[in-house]
């Protein structure tokens, strides 16, 4: 593998790792603080769940974490879209279509990461 494939490899995981750890303070900070569906918070902020287990595998560059992530993050761009489009609080659109722009820059840098060299399976 050359220096630069492997120098893309890793922007493209720094990228993976930085959007996920951002949408997963999105998501907290939305539901909690800037708009959240209730005065005072909103068991919404429960969906940053599903996330948490990806951190420890993407932050080690695990190709099985990315992959399933590259499919679950698609219900965090089906939330932000729908948010941005139908939410009648102006802060929420807006976070909604961060969340979209997070999710999909994710899925980028996954498929980024993946087709610049990433192993085929992961060693078990």
């Amino acid at each position: 593998m050359s220096a630069s494939s492997l120098s893309r490899q890793h922007l493209w995981h720094r990228g993976a790792v930085l959007s996920l750890l951002a949408l997963i303070l999105l998501c907290v900070l939305w539901e909690l603080w800037i708009a959240p569906l209730h005065p005072g918070g909103s068991l919404l902020v429960l969906k940053v769940l599903p996330l948490l287990p990806a951190v420890p595998g993407v932050l080690r560059g695990r190709a099985f974490t990315l992959r399933w992530l590259s499919l679950l993050l698609w219900f965090y761009a089906a939330e932000g879209v729908t948010r941005a489009l139908t939410d009648p609080h102006a802060a929420s659109r807006g976070l909604g279509w961060i969340e979209l722009l997070l999710s999909l820059a994710l899925f980028v840098c996954i498929a980024g990461f993946l087709r610049s060299g990433a192993p085929r399976h992961d060693a078990r």
